[in-house]
Order: structure tokens, then sequence, then C-alpha cells
């Protein structure tokens, strides 16, 4: 519960007798109440306590908690800090008694042992910095551990001073995340010079730069043209290869066809290709993979399209 106190209480009285169980006791007025609470509320639900005495500097004295109010009708907890049976009973008290905001020895020990209870707290200034961790080196002994490096892993050590430790991912890779892109759009061109394939493309942001990142690419590569004697009876190829930004990463064998074998007529040769690549891009920055594309003569259209692109981050 919590406690309130006011510097500006009034006193008031009993505006009617009590006996020694009830839990309600009334004033003369709601205006009386509030004046005795002096400005304090209390939150609704027995969470708050006002402390008040009746009949102070009596025999008859006895201190109550006041939990609620309700215009001028007070709910309360009777016989607290040694008065009467705390709890259970308190002491009759008649109309017109004294009705005053006291602080007791209740009070006093609260303050008390909430002190002692703050000084076994652990102030947070403990943690000090991003990520530390707060553990022990014995019982009832804290410690802070100090946050570890990129992508390490808290570990027990019963060797280390608080029983904890960093460590570095060991042991088998282990995928740490795959970042992946789909499409239905085709990609046509002559030119001898490589270009985008069109939305096969695909970022990831590696967790660590010892990182591996294994590149897969799934698409139908094709080559279109004509093809015949007029063709001059030669292989055509179409040529792809992967990109790490602007740096060429892997360009492995070409599609291809004999065009002599196909007669004179203006063709497309489709196949379904599948690229794979291990990378080590040794960075912890965006890394942006893509697929480019090339014919190898101006009279044939190479391209690429209704495929994907995945990265997987290798975690080694």
């Amino acid at each position: 519960m919590t406690r309130k106190y006011s510097s500006i209480s009034v006193e008031t009285t009993l505006a009617s007798g009590i006996n020694t169980t009830q839990t309600t006791l009334t004033v003369p007025s709601s205006a009386a109440a509030t004046s005795l609470l002096g400005g304090q509320t209390l939150a609704p639900g027995n969470v708050d306590i006002f402390t008040v005495v009746i009949d102070p500097d009596t025999p008859d004295e006895e201190v109550v908690f006041v939990t609620d109010v309700n215009g001028n009708t007070l709910t309360v907890s009777r016989g607290q800090a040694g008065t009467g049976t705390a709890g259970v009973s308190g002491i009759a008290h008649g109309a017109g008694a004294t009705v005053r905001h006291v602080l007791t020895s209740s009070d006093l020990d609260f303050f008390r042992n909430g002190v002692a209870t703050a000084d076994a707290a652990i102030p947070k200034a403990t943690l000090g910095a991003k990520g530390n961790v707060l553990t022990a080196t014995a019982s009832a002994t804290p410690a802070v551990l100090g946050v570890g490096t990129n992508g390490q892993v808290l570990t027990a050590n019963s060797a280390a001073a608080t029983g904890l430790a960093w460590a570095t991912l060991t042991g088998a890779p282990k995928i740490g995340q795959i970042v992946s892109a789909a499409t239905a759009t085709s990609t046509n061109t002559s030119s001898t010079t490589f270009v985008d394939a069109t939305n096969f493309t695909a970022t990831i942001t590696p967790t660590l730069s010892t990182s591996k990142i294994l590149v897969l690419c799934d698409f139908n590569a094709y080559i279109g043209g004509l093809f015949g004697a007029s063709a001059g009876g030669a292989l055509t190829f179409s040529y792809y290869r992967f990109m790490r930004g602007s740096t060429s990463i892997y360009e492995p064998g070409s599609v291809g066809v004999f065009s002599s074998s196909l007669g004179s007529n203006d063709i497309t040769l489709v196949e379904g290709r599948a690229m794979v690549f291990l990378d080590s891009p040794a960075t912890t920055s965006a890394t942006t993979y893509k697929l480019q594309v090339r014919a190898n003569g101006s009279a044939i259209t190479s391209g690429a399209s209704n495929g994907t692109i995945t990265l997987m981050e290798v975690l080694v």
C-alpha cells in the first residue's frame, strides 16, 4: 500500500459513535472528510492509506488507517500501531470524539524498512552501459558482465568469475538469415555487355564480417534470333553472372546453341537454369547481389525470366 500524508490536514470529530469492530466511521460532512485528508485522494481498491487517530491523548486513543472516503464516510482498518487488536478489533468511541491526522510509529517503521530495502537494492547506474548484463560472483554478491562483440552468444562458464561468458559461435555453420525475391518479369537484351536482369536483385546485411553469403538463383534462360545458314552456322551463347554491388563474383558457363542444326528459322531456345555461389563479402554493411545477362552477338536476343534470387547468411 502507498501511504499518504498531508501538512494541511484539519482535524474533525465523529458524527456518531462506533463500536470495537466497525470498519466505517462518519464525520460531520464531506467537507470535513476532505479537510481531514488535506487535499490527498485515495485510489480505489484499498491501495492507499491515510493515518488518523481517534480520541488522541486519552486512554481510548486508537490509530486507524483510512483506506477509502465516500462523502463523509471513511472506510478504516482498525487497531493499528499497537492500539487495540490490529485487524480484529479496536476501541469503542463516542460521538464527538476527535479525529486527527498523525504520524505514528507504524509510519516510521515503514520508512525504516523502506530505507533498508533501498540500501539492499542494486542501483540502476550499476549497469552503466548498453548491453551490460547483471550477474553475480557469489551468493548475494552482484556483478556486471560487459556486453560482448557483435554475433557473440552468452554461455555458462564455470571458470569465469560470474559463471557467464561471451563466446563466438563455433562448430557447424548455421544459417543466420534468409532474404529472397521472386519475379515473373522478362529481361531481353542483344547487348554484348552485361545488363541487370530485372528484379533479380536482393539485399542482405550480414551479422558478422566473417559470414559467408550463399547466393542461389533459378530462372528461365533463353536465346532468340535468326539461326541457320544465315547466322553463319555458329555456336550462339547467352551469358550470365552474379554481381556483388559493382563487382563480378561468379560467371559460370553459358547457355548455347549450334545454329546450323535448327534450319533458317527465327526461334527461341528456353532452358531452366540454376546458379549457386558462396561469397565472402567481409562486411556487416547492407550488400546487394544481382543477376546479369548478355548476348554474344547483336542479332541474338538473350534473357532471363520467371525465377528467384535467394541470399543466405552462413555463420561460420
